[in-house]
């Protein structure tokens, strides 16, 4: 273990010394659009029924942390937790392919629940922003975890607690024990129960937020210790770790600018799927499709499901992504789950993992979708990185507005302030009301 405890007192230094006024602008560019991306996403799924019946039932009082999009402002504990949730219900999430999932939404909901209560400057909340980013990132990227577990609440934690443990201006060493107190709070969720659609797996990343705040709190109170618990919790217990990933590139490579975000609302191993859809789809009768062979890697070979019980167990079936593709020419966050074509059509479709395509992780995740038709003729397309990616068609500002307007009617207001937020974040002398200003007007009725 004494690898990651070096490793770890490494980032912690790293962390404790970060300054935003010394990050690259073309980072902070992108720290700007994966907020934007957050603060909407966050505020589409608040939008939910029963997003706002688990609001309701939580009751938690008023305190200093927007809830956002709900127009209400509540302690930071529940902030972080609900705020986290509505943000992954949805799957549209920002993610990272080098991470192997959403290092973002690990330690955002927390960062700015916590900024809200301290009224942080900006600088010091993007750089909290971006340590719980690269933090959450290199564990992923350190992290191979056993077949079957998902990797929501296991190796983000630790981006949470050194996001959280900047904002309170720990030093170094306190911010590393932050950091080894997160490793050791991992959740150990089975990526089944997000194909059966349980909604365990959303809170998941609730108690990853909560988890990261209770580090840095522990961490504050000094009865938190660095002895390199992730290759104990990370490694023995739930797979694999190598500690050299977590300073590999630090101060030069930056994860977050290798992220994707996400136009359609499913799991990311089906989207370039639904990517090859859409670009055979013109002139195409769906009625015509006898059969949709989809081709893909071995991370997303277990998504072939075509049966789905509700809609998070839906976002987790290629079968429906496909079909959804071909029929709406999206995969939507309202899209019906109970439309006979599309359940009809789903049924048509087979997915079979590629050896050539798994060979090219993790720089693609590419899939390959064949089409055949009633007159025997096929259709092949196929595509190496979902829309969105950082390598692969990468959406700018106008493209995520446009997302986030199509998808929020009559929030307007709501994102105009959230993108002048997130462009203007790092210049803020004050971040708390600007934050507090994300929970929208009332416009949410909350269920009594």
């Amino acid at each position: 273990m004494t690898d990651a405890v070096e490793a770890t007192a490494r980032l912690g230094e790293w962390v404790a010394r970060l300054d935003a006024a010394r990050v690259p602008e073309p980072v902070l560019d992108r720290l700007s659009l994966v907020l934007l991306d957050v603060i909407g996403v966050t505020a589409l799924g608040a939008g939910l029924e029963e997003t706002s019946a688990m609001r309701s039932a939580w009751n938690a009082p008023a305190g200093p942390a927007p809830l956002i999009g709900a127009g209400r402002c509540v302690t930071v504990d529940a902030a972080a937790w609900l705020n986290a949730t509505a943000l992954v219900c949805l799957e549209l999430d920002e993610g990272n392919k080098y991470a192997k999932g959403h290092p973002a939404a690990h330690g955002f909901p927390a960062v700015l629940a916590l900024a809200s209560e301290v009224d942080a400057s900006g600088a010091d909340t993007a750089a909290a922003l971006l340590a719980a980013y690269e933090v959450a990132s290199r564990f992923g990227r350190a992290s191979r975890l056993r077949p079957g577990a998902h990797p929501h609440g296991s190796w983000g934690v630790a981006g949470a607690a050194a996001g959280c443990a900047r904002l309170l201006g720990l030093g170094p060493d306190a911010v590393a024990a932050a950091i080894d107190t997160g490793a050791g709070l991992p959740v150990a969720g089975h990526f089944a129960s997000a194909t059966d659609g349980n909604p365990v797996r959303d809170a998941w990343m609730g108690a990853a937020n909560m988890s990261g705040l209770v580090a840095a709190r522990m961490a504050a109170a000094g009865s938190a210790r660095n002895t390199g618990t992730a290759a104990l919790s990370l490694g023995t217990l739930l797979g694999e770790f190598d500690p050299s990933e977590l300073t590999g590139g630090l101060g030069d490579r930056w994860d977050i600018a290798h992220g994707y975000f996400k136009r359609h609302a499913s799991c990311s191993f089906t989207h370039p799927a639904a990517d090859a859809v859409l670009d055979l789809r013109p002139g195409l009768d769906p009625s015509r499709i006898t059969a949709v062979l989809v081709e893909t890697h071995a991370l997303g070979a277990g998504l072939g499901s075509a049966r789905w019980h509700n809609r998070l167990s839906a976002m987790f079936s290629t079968p429906f992504a496909v079909a959804a593709a071909f029929l709406h020419g999206e995969v939507g966050p309202r899209t019906s789950l109970e439309d006979p074509r599309l359940r009809a059509l789903a049924r048509r479709v087979r997915l079979v993992e590629a050896d050539d395509l798994t060979a090219r992780l993790p720089d693609e995740r590419a899939a390959r979708v064949t089409v055949a038709l009633a007159d025997g003729t096929t259709r092949i397309r196929e595509v190496p990185n979902p829309v969105g990616d950082a390598d692969h068609r990468p959406l700018d500002e106008g493209e995520l507005l446009a997302l986030l307007r199509r998808r929020l009617p009559g929030r307007e207001d709501l994102i105009g302030r959230a993108a002048a937020f997130a462009r203007e974040l790092p210049a803020l002398d004050h971040a708390g009301e600007r934050l507090r200003e994300l929970a929208g007007a009332d416009e949410t009725k909350e269920p009594k």
